[in-house]
């Protein structure tokens, strides 16, 4: 499930470019899901602010067991160029735990299909070294 917490929305359209067929997430059995109750990874684009800061606790406590958290793009990560402002908690990692993070300004899709395959294959147990 993608939540976009806010910012200027260069990640969302980077993500959404992953899903197109020139990427195609797909094959390797990613879908977004539609509610946090069917998803198992919650990917998180945007800073954290005191106003969505319960609601991005909300979606993730509604997430069944086992559940992954993926941050994607500066702003997810530490706030971005946003981080000194009056209201910003900072990265997601303030509010939630975080199993992957994918840096950038904003990431390339190869770079959100690469975080993601990864956290899939530390899942399934396998080794993501070459």
């Amino acid at each position: 499930m993608h939540f976009n917490t806010g910012a200027c929305n260069g990640c969302d359209i980077e993500l959404i470019a992953s899903l197109t067929p020139t990427v195609d997430v797909e094959r390797f059995g990613i879908v977004l899901a539609p509610s946090p109750r069917h998803a198992d990874i919650l990917v998180v684009t945007g800073l954290v602010t005191e106003q969505v800061k319960p609601r991005l606790k909300r979606i993730y406590e509604q997430i069944p067991p086992p559940k992954y958290v993926v941050a994607i793009g500066s702003c997810a990560l530490s706030g971005g160029i946003f981080k000194n402002g009056y209201d910003v908690v900072g990265g997601i990692d303030k509010v939630v735990p975080v199993d992957l993070y994918i840096a950038g300004c904003p990431p390339r899709p190869e770079a959100i299909l690469h975080g993601i395959s990864t956290l899939l294959n530390r899942i399934g147990g396998k080794n993501d070294e070459h």
